[in-house]
């Protein structure tokens, strides 16, 4: 979603603006701008439609100055067009940018026109500029202007103000929206991501809900939604600049895949012993608190879904524990009845979902035991927001389509059913196997990585369609259904996902000749329904395209092509295929020409619902 970049220095920050933008455009946007304050105590401003570097390009040369904010908009209210594009000024006075949505902006706009106030674009963020306007009229002072108009907004809103007379002044406030602020020596900055200010500072200060940050060259203070002033601790952040850049790859995309067994065995990292999982990973008291635990229900959105999908075959399967999966967007509008002792469970890779902190909030108001995290963000606020945390030690994940934060949200999830399986049945024998075989995963995935070659070797049968379908059975369903996602998000191919043994019920109908078939073939108990599945789509005319398990009975012939995969274990095989469903996409994606990193009209994490 939007981008925010905002700093105070004894230096020119125009530079230091840009090139947050930069490093925040894989959140995706439409367009993007940038306001100093110059020399001269004005207000200067700059913004466009399309990339950074159509922003950058438009920069005067001389526009300098040492207070300044910087935005990329992903279009909500308004189109995608110059006008619309932040920040916003109101009478050359006061500047802002804003992440998020005010619900409210409609009666407001209506206001605030009675009262004179004249409006340049169709967003919902030209009123909170107006109203800080008016405020800072009455109090001549920015951070009270701010707190006054707070109030009249309802929605969710990360902002980043500053006036022209108060110029070496920063104001930041976050409402459901993520702010972090970044502590330099004689500057600090904002953003809405570590990842843009990481080339000047490497320690961060991350917002509450509700609070309010005042901030100059020389200080921070923050306070709190009540108004009370707080101290919010400064973390020092263990990620480089250049652990977001792109390296030797092409795309953020292809070096994220090829970081997957990285950031497995980095996720595994002191979570298991020589045969157990450490309980303890999910915090100090989990132990006991997984013992009472009798259901769990995972929400989560897109990727994070598919992974609990998978997660739920688990649950059910080794830990003999119920368990539901279900969209955060649908869960938090219905009213679900709640076993006793149910542990809620969230995926993100951001922690910043919308829907997914909502349906959290949702959850504690519908009375479930304990809630359960498994993030990739540690100071995200569903991480703040939870009793239990797991954190995937992904890494930074810039391509907006999801790889590496999917493969490790699996291995946590297996992680817990293994922990809370352990009083549901599960045995020390039983532990020790799924030990091993996630010990031995980084090293299967590193296998995998070099059948790329061979994925290639199809991407010209897929380059001119228009549709594909992805089958599989069991745990290989959930896969399916991502690898379908990931071709349909970056080629923009329409690409669907059924059981296998729904081909009858319906997509059956739509194989021919034109719509290539992927399927995905472990070695397990279901094969053979799956083989049957096959041959009715050979029945049809269709062509075929089989990851098999090398021990399969999988042939190829004029209309059925075959990668060998290296025999893995059934538990691990929804990992593993994952890896190359995300390989043939990627792929696919180059063929045509696609924005990989930054498909159209996607955002890496939507944190407006």
């Amino acid at each position: 979603m939007c981008g925010i970049v905002g700093a105070v220095a004894q230096r020119n920050v125009v530079p230091i603006l840009i090139e947050g933008l930069k490093r925040l455009e894989y959140r995706g946007y439409d367009s993007a701008g940038v306001a100093v304050i110059d020399q001269a105590c004005c207000l200067a401003r700059t913004r466009s439609v399309g990339k950074v570097r159509e922003l950058e390009g438009r920069l005067d040369a001389h526009m300098e100055g040492a207070t300044g904010i910087a935005h990329t908009r992903w279009a909500t209210h308004g189109r995608p067009a110059t006008e619309n594009a932040h920040p916003h000024i109101c009478r050359k006075t006061v500047a802002l940018v804003h992440n998020g949505i005010i619900e409210n902006h409609e009666a407001l706009r209506r206001a605030q026109m009675q009262l004179g106030y004249e409006f340049t674009s169709q967003t919902d963020t030209e009123v909170i500029v107006h109203e800080i306007y008016r405020r800072l009229e009455e109090t001549a002072d920015l951070l009270a202007a701010v707190r006054a108009a707070l109030p009249s907004l309802r929605g969710a809103y990360a902002l980043g103000v500053i006036t022209n007379r108060e110029p070496g002044r920063l104001v930041a406030a976050r409402r459901g929206s993520p702010l972090v602020i970044g502590i330099g020596i004689g500057e600090h900055f904002i953003a809405s991501d570590v990842a843009a200010l990481l080339p000047v500072t490497q320690r961060f200060m991350f917002l509450e809900d509700g609070d309010i940050a005042d901030i100059t060259r020389d200080a921070v203070t923050v306070y709190d939604a009540q108004g009370a002033r707080v101290e919010r601790p400064v973390r020092h952040s263990e990620l480089s600049a250049d652990a977001v850049a792109r390296g030797e790859y092409r795309h953020y995309m292809l070096k994220e895949i090829n970081e997957q067994p990285r950031a497995i065995a980095d996720t595994l990292e002191n979570r298991i012993g020589v045969d157990q999982v450490y309980a303890e990973a999910f915090g100090p008291a989990a132990a006991g608190l997984f013992a009472d635990i009798e259901a769990v229900q995972i929400v989560a959105c897109g990727t994070s879904y598919h992974a609990g999908l998978v997660g739920r075959y688990w649950f059910e399967g080794l830990a003999n524990l119920p368990c539901a999966a279900e969209v955060a967007s649908e869960f938090r509008y219905r009213k679900p009845r709640v076993a006793p002792h149910t542990l809620f469970v969230t995926l993100s890779q951001s922690g910043e979902t919308a829907d997914t902190l909502a349906a959290l909030a949702y959850a504690r108001e519908l009375g479930f035991a304990r809630t359960l995290t498994i993030c990739n963000a540690p100071e995200s606020s569903l991480v703040r927001g939870s009793d239990l945390v797991l954190m995937t030690h992904a890494g930074p994940e810039i391509g907006v389509a999801s790889t590496k934060a999917f493969t490790t949200q699996l291995v946590a999830l297996l992680l817990l059913v293994t922990a809370l399986g352990r009083s549901r049945g599960l045995t020390a024998e039983g532990e020790a196997r799924i030990v091993h075989l996630l010990r031995s995963l980084p090293g299967q995935i590193e296998q995998i990585l070099g059948l790329d070659t061979a994925v290639q070797a199809w991407v010209p049968f897929f380059t001119n369609k228009q549709h594909a379908l992805f089958l599989g059975r069991g745990t290989q369903y959930p896969v399916a259904m991502e690898g379908a996602l990931k071709l349909k998000e970056i080629s923009y191919i329409h690409a669907e996902a059924y059981p296998a043994g729904e081909l009858k019920h319906g997509p059956l109908a739509l194989v021919d000749a034109d719509m290539p078939v992927v399927a995905v073939a472990p070695n397990n108990t279901l094969l053979e329904k799956l083989q049957s599945n096959l041959q009715e789509v050979r029945a049809r005319g269709g062509e075929l395209f089989v990851f098999a398990d090398s021990d399969n009975d999988i042939h190829e012939d004029p209309r059925t092509h075959v990668i060998s995969v290296p025999p893995v274990d059934d538990l691990m095989a929804p990992i593993v295929y994952a890896v190359l469903l995300q390989l043939l996409a990627y792929h696919v994606a180059v063929s045509r020409g696609a924005d990989v990193d930054q498909p159209r009209n996607l955002a890496k994490s939507v944190t407006v619902e």
